[in-house]
């Protein structure tokens, strides 16, 4: 109608025009109230474009970025041309439509629990049993535990808390965060550090006679160096006066009583639960039942679980209904100790006595290594 009121205006003066002119002009007029009564992005729209708050991609390569919501779609003939088009094809998208990309949530928030510094620390000792109670306990469907041996408290500390924090697994609220480090128990400023952690922290000590610890020690060191001196060698500064080494690790570390008198300083001992390496091997139900009864849990682990591998000397647990073998510790675990000779040991045992009784009387508990 605007058309045609703008032409009547104009046909008066329409004899000084040309009969060219007049069809141009018409033309003209025609198109601009065309635009006028049909907007651009109202025929894109219709005709299929993607709506204001897409993000359009031009055939030229170039982005024009207006607003970017999950909702926003790409029609079949909008799509981008050359390499845009060989990329769409690898990513095997339905052909009919294009999905924008948009940013991922976090993925903290798609993954169940959070990481937390540990409730439970298995700190000792080396060749004791600490890999053997980790797997048992960690069974239990409110245990969970980092898999490598951290070291943090020794040998990592300068790296912090959160660093730490980053090598545990994620657990649920109701779930206990633990680790095992052997060597924690024989490191002077361990303890400080974990009391400065949380003065909650619950410990765990598998202990073992010492001297048998001590001839399993050297045994684990000899595959890999096996040009290591004798044991005799290394254990004695003068076998034949019965003076032991207790400068050489596999030594020192079965001096338990002078260990514990360290972490007696930062922690009560009832914070601190001692298993027997012994009875984990002759019986490893009872053991882990004391362990759960430790760390608060329900008795879930039981003797059930295990069996006894008499090519390793060692319980294993029972296979999964879902594996197809049972587990059993690895190699190092179980293997044949070197031979020593029979005044040597008793010369240990002499020895570590007086230590023993100590720790003994310290613990509340005859562990009958003499």
């Amino acid at each position: 109608m605007a058309c045609v009121l703008l032409f009547s205006r104009l046909h008066p003066f329409s004899h000084r025009l040309t009969r060219t002119s007049i069809c141009l002009l018409s033309l003209f007029l025609s198109y601009l109230c065309y635009c006028a009564l049909f907007p651009a992005d109202t025929i894109m729209q219709k005709s299929g474009d993607p709506t204001p708050s897409c993000q359009r991609v031009l055939a030229d390569g170039a982005k024009r970025r207006i607003q970017k919501t999950p909702s926003c779609v790409l029609p079949l003939d909008s799509r981008p041309i050359n390499a845009e088009v060989s990329r769409l094809k690898s990513d095997q998208r339905p052909p009919s439509t294009l999905h924008i990309d948009t940013p991922s949530p976090p993925m903290g928030n798609l993954k169940f629990g959070n990481k937390k510094l540990p409730n439970a620390i298995i700190v000792g000792v080396k060749k004791g049993g600490t890999r053997a109670v980790l797997e048992f306990i960690r069974i239990h469907p409110d245990v969970r535990a980092a898999g490598t041996e951290t070291h943090f408290f020794d040998r990592n500390y300068d790296r912090g808390l959160e660093w730490y924090r980053g090598l545990m697994p994620r657990t649920l609220e109701s779930q206990i965060t633990m680790e095992k480090t052997p060597s924690y128990f024989v490191t002077k400023e361990t303890p400080n550090r974990i009391s400065a952690m949380s003065r909650d922290t619950k410990l765990i000590v598998v202990v073992r006679d010492p001297v048998t610890r001590a001839i399993s020690d050297y045994t684990q060191t000899l595959t890999k160096s096996p040009d290591l001196p004798s044991f005799q060698d290394l254990a004695f500064r003068n076998q034949s006066l019965g003076i032991v080494d207790t400068s050489w690790n596999a030594i020192r570390i079965g001096l338990y009583a002078l260990h514990l008198e360290n972490w007696l300083r930062y922690f009560p001992l009832a914070q601190i639960h001692f298993v027997s390496g012994e009875r984990l091997i002759t019986d490893p139900a009872g053991e882990l039942a004391r362990v759960q009864d430790f760390l608060g849990l329900k008795r879930i682990v039981t003797d059930k679980h295990f069996y006894f591998n008499r090519t390793k000397g060692f319980p294993c647990l029972k296979k999964p209904e879902s594996s197809g073998s049972p587990r059993c510790l690895g190699k190092s675990k179980g293997r044949t100790h070197v031979q020593i000779d029979r005044d040597a040991i008793e010369q240990l045992r002499d020895f570590y006595r007086p230590y023993n009784i100590k720790f003994y009387e310290m613990v509340g508990h005859d562990f009958k290594w003499e």
